[in-house]
């Protein structure tokens, strides 16, 4: 995979805590904040895939009322 240059500027509190944890782990400040970006990225997905079954959860009821049981019952039936 190409790499793109980003430069950041963070307080030296900051990079020292970047610093000391990338040690820690045996690795890159460059590769540990890349894991931290792809672990965040990862993480928005998850939140809205838990959000969405949780939606449903909520309005299971609403769109049973709406389309009815019988309807989703056929439209099961009839893609086997």
């Amino acid at each position: 995979m190409a790499k793109t240059q980003l430069n950041v500027r963070v307080d030296e509190g900051t990079a020292q805590a970047a610093r000391e944890r990338a040690t820690a782990r045996g690795m890159s400040v460059n590769r540990y904040i890349e894991e931290l970006v792809r672990r965040d990225a990862g993480e928005v997905g998850r939140t809205f895939v838990e959000a969405a079954a949780d939606f449903m959860k909520r309005y299971e009821g609403v769109f049973a009322e709406e389309f009815g049981a019988e309807r989703e019952g056929g439209a099961r039936e009839g893609r086997r």
